[in-house]
Protein backbone atom coordinates (compact mmCIF):
# COMPACT_ATOMS: atom_id res chain seq x y z
CA UNK A 1 0.00 0.00 0.00
CA UNK A 2 0.95 3.54 -0.45
CA UNK A 3 2.75 4.99 2.41
CA UNK A 4 1.92 8.74 1.77
CA UNK A 5 -1.47 8.38 4.19
CA UNK A 6 0.56 6.86 6.78
CA UNK A 7 3.33 9.41 6.62
CA UNK A 8 0.16 12.75 6.68
CA UNK A 9 -1.46 10.99 9.54
CA UNK A 10 0.61 8.06 11.18
CA UNK A 11 -2.00 5.82 10.67
CA UNK A 12 -1.04 2.40 8.32
CA UNK A 13 -3.80 1.22 6.03
CA UNK A 14 -4.64 -1.75 8.36
CA UNK A 15 -5.12 0.50 11.36
CA UNK A 16 -7.45 2.66 9.36
CA UNK A 17 -9.62 -0.63 8.27
CA UNK A 18 -9.89 -1.79 11.82
CA UNK A 19 -10.61 1.69 12.66
CA UNK A 20 -13.51 1.90 10.18
CA UNK A 21 -14.78 -1.29 11.46
CA UNK A 22 -14.48 -0.66 15.30
CA UNK A 23 -16.28 2.79 14.90
CA UNK A 24 -19.10 0.47 12.96
CA UNK A 25 -19.36 -1.72 15.76
CA UNK A 26 -19.22 0.55 18.96
CA UNK A 27 -21.86 2.30 19.57
CA UNK A 28 -21.53 6.24 19.55
CA UNK A 29 -23.20 6.49 23.21
CA UNK A 30 -21.05 3.96 25.19
CA UNK A 31 -19.43 6.16 27.59
CA UNK A 32 -15.58 4.08 26.62
CA UNK A 33 -16.08 4.14 23.19
CA UNK A 34 -12.45 5.58 22.22
CA UNK A 35 -10.92 3.02 25.00
CA UNK A 36 -12.90 0.36 23.16
CA UNK A 37 -12.27 1.52 19.45
CA UNK A 38 -8.28 1.99 21.01
CA UNK A 39 -8.36 -1.14 22.21
CA UNK A 40 -9.43 -2.43 18.59
CA UNK A 41 -7.47 -0.83 16.42
CA UNK A 42 -4.47 -1.80 19.10
CA UNK A 43 -0.69 -1.07 17.69
CA UNK A 44 -0.40 1.50 20.63
CA UNK A 45 -3.07 3.98 19.55
CA UNK A 46 -4.49 5.76 22.51
CA UNK A 47 -7.65 7.07 23.32
CA UNK A 48 -6.93 10.52 22.27
CA UNK A 49 -5.11 9.13 18.92
CA UNK A 50 -8.48 7.57 17.80
CA UNK A 51 -10.74 10.83 18.57
CA UNK A 52 -7.99 13.09 16.84
CA UNK A 53 -8.35 10.12 14.15
CA UNK A 54 -12.30 10.76 14.60
CA UNK A 55 -11.74 14.13 14.26
CA UNK A 56 -9.90 14.48 10.54
CA UNK A 57 -12.30 11.39 9.59
CA UNK A 58 -14.94 13.85 9.98
CA UNK A 59 -13.25 17.34 8.26
CA UNK A 60 -12.40 14.60 5.26
CA UNK A 61 -15.83 13.77 4.88
CA UNK A 62 -17.22 17.42 5.35
CA UNK A 63 -14.97 18.62 2.72
CA UNK A 64 -15.52 15.45 -0.18
CA UNK A 65 -19.66 16.47 0.63
CA UNK A 66 -19.29 20.28 0.43
CA UNK A 67 -17.53 19.95 -2.76
CA UNK A 68 -14.23 21.54 -1.57
CA UNK A 69 -12.00 18.06 -2.26
CA UNK A 70 -12.05 16.55 -5.58
CA UNK A 71 -12.45 12.91 -4.83
CA UNK A 72 -13.60 11.98 -8.74
CA UNK A 73 -11.48 8.74 -9.79
CA UNK A 74 -12.41 9.71 -13.49
CA UNK A 75 -10.01 10.95 -16.51
CA UNK A 76 -6.21 11.56 -14.92
CA UNK A 77 -6.28 12.75 -11.50
CA UNK A 78 -4.20 15.91 -10.30
CA UNK A 79 -2.79 15.37 -6.52
CA UNK A 80 -4.47 17.72 -4.52
CA UNK A 81 -2.78 19.41 -1.42
CA UNK A 82 -5.00 20.08 1.62
CA UNK A 83 -4.08 24.00 2.29
CA UNK A 84 -6.60 24.17 5.15
CA UNK A 85 -10.42 23.43 6.35
CA UNK A 86 -11.85 25.76 3.67
CA UNK A 87 -9.89 25.21 0.51
CA UNK A 88 -7.62 22.81 -1.22
CA UNK A 89 -5.35 23.74 -4.08
CA UNK A 90 -4.97 21.03 -6.87
CA UNK A 91 -1.48 20.52 -8.30
CA UNK A 92 -1.06 20.83 -12.16
CA UNK A 93 1.34 20.25 -14.84
CA UNK A 94 3.21 23.25 -13.90
CA UNK A 95 3.48 23.62 -10.45
CA UNK A 96 4.95 20.12 -11.32
CA UNK A 97 7.99 21.37 -13.62
CA UNK A 98 8.48 24.67 -11.37
CA UNK A 99 9.40 22.36 -8.40
CA UNK A 100 11.74 19.86 -10.47
CA UNK A 101 13.21 23.33 -11.75
CA UNK A 102 13.98 24.28 -8.02
CA UNK A 103 15.16 20.72 -6.95
CA UNK A 104 17.77 21.17 -9.60
CA UNK A 105 18.59 24.38 -8.59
Amino acid sequence: MDDLPRILYGWSWEENKLFEMALAVVDEEDPDRWKVVAAMVGAKKSEEDVQKHYVILLEDLQGIESGKLDHTLVGEAHPCVQADCSQSVCWNDEDHKLLIRLDIN
